[in-house]
């Protein structure tokens, strides 16, 4: 049972000489649960692929799964998934929260281990021309697969959302890469690429004033906050863009959150974890929450982790002279991931919860 959800017996390990990939394909369904087990176990059936997380939002009427294997199992198995929720879920009655533009959202190949970049933009190539041919499904490239540079980042593929698209998909800049350039209500439009892990994890304060929390997470994401002058107003260059004072680290995304009502926190997606370490952003939030009287409490890992990410934050935290089950053992202690409650490393490492010893 993953999150509640009903589905076939995992495979129970992975062939450590084989190439790792993970799939974390987005849904527009966060409320059936029949729906979302019809897709994980049709999914779950390809051999080899192992299913990590599933995770259902009602509020945001979506549902992300987690999935990893070999390439070619873990293609299939998006592909798999693909046809059935496109034969269960009707955009034209989906409402939510969350910014969405199709019944399967978004599908990312992320390399894990002995896969380089280059082949999971070629997964995610051969996904479009296969589920663009059988169903007529018309699919956009983003992100290191993007064929155009406004088609890097998700949210501009996505601005206008579902209901935006019966007109945008007409435009000369935004003809789908690959099938129809006619809108189809039901299903809407994929995006599908290939990019690094995202690991998303969040530090709390022992607070409950969320603007700590942001003017934190202003002083560590790499976009920073605005420049302001003296007056408090914002600045902007000679061509109208507002001005900005970066922040500390690459490749972070950070805001201020509420876990509960009692307590904040900085909410965090690292983008790329060798250039900013979770260890490394979370001691750069203790220093700036002691510096305003506050303290962190605890660490959040929403989702799983690469093993590589805690075995930094365990050299940190105890030295490199040990071995691994120690160095997961002292990053889970200096995270503080163990305080809202129990953090199991066999589940929530991405190698070890697919079956690698």
């Amino acid at each position: 049972m993953v999150n509640g959800l009903i589905h076939e017996p995992f495979p129970v390990s992975i062939n450590m000489v084989e190439p790792l990939v993970e799939c974390v394909p987005n849904f527009s369904e966060g409320k059936d649960v029949r729906i979302i087990n019809a897709i994980t176990n049709a999914m779950v059936e390809i051999d080899g692929v192992t299913l990590l997380d599933v995770d259902m939002g009602a509020d945001f009427n979506r549902t992300v799964v987690t999935i990893v294997g070999p390439p070619s199992s873990v293609l299939e198995a998006a592909i798999v998934g693909t046809e059935v929720a496109l034969d269960l879920i009707d955009m034209s009655t989906h409402s939510g929260e969350h910014a969405r533009m199709g019944a399967v959202d978004v599908v990312p190949f992320i390399p894990i281990r002995d896969v380089t970049m280059e082949e999971c933009v070629q997964l995610s190539i051969q996904y479009a021309e296969e589920v663009s041919s059988r169903y007529d499904l018309s699919i956009y490239l983003y992100a290191e697969a993007a064929r155009k540079s406004d088609r890097i980042r998700l949210p501009d593929i996505r601005r206008g959302e579902y209901e935006g698209f019966s007109e945008k998909i007409n435009e000369d800049n935004w003809f789908p890469d690959f099938g129809p350039s006619i809108f189809n209500p039901k299903w809407g439009v994929t995006a599908t690429g290939a990019r690094n892990i995202l690991i998303a994890y969040n530090v709390n304060l022992d607070t409950d004033d969320k603007i700590s929390a942001n003017r934190i997470a202003g002083k560590i994401r790499t976009s920073g906050v605005l420049r302001k002058d003296e007056n408090g107003d914002k600045m902007f260059d000679e061509d109208g863009k507002a001005l900005r004072i970066p922040g500390r680290f690459e490749s972070l995304q950070a805001a201020g959150w509420m876990y509960n009502d009692q307590t904040a926190q900085v909410s965090m997606n690292f983008l790329d974890y060798a250039k900013s370490t979770l260890h490394a952003v979370t001691e750069a939030i203790s220093a700036e929450a002691n510096e305003m009287g506050l303290t962190t409490t605890a660490g959040e890992l929403v989702g799983l982790v690469p093993l590589n990410a805690m075995l930094d934050a365990g050299r940190y935290y105890y030295g490199n002279d040990a071995n691994i089950e120690i160095l997961v053992q002292s990053a889970i202690s200096g995270l503080k991931l163990d305080v809202l409650e129990p953090f199991n490393p066999k589940e929530r490492i991405i190698e070890w919860a697919a079956g690698d010893e």
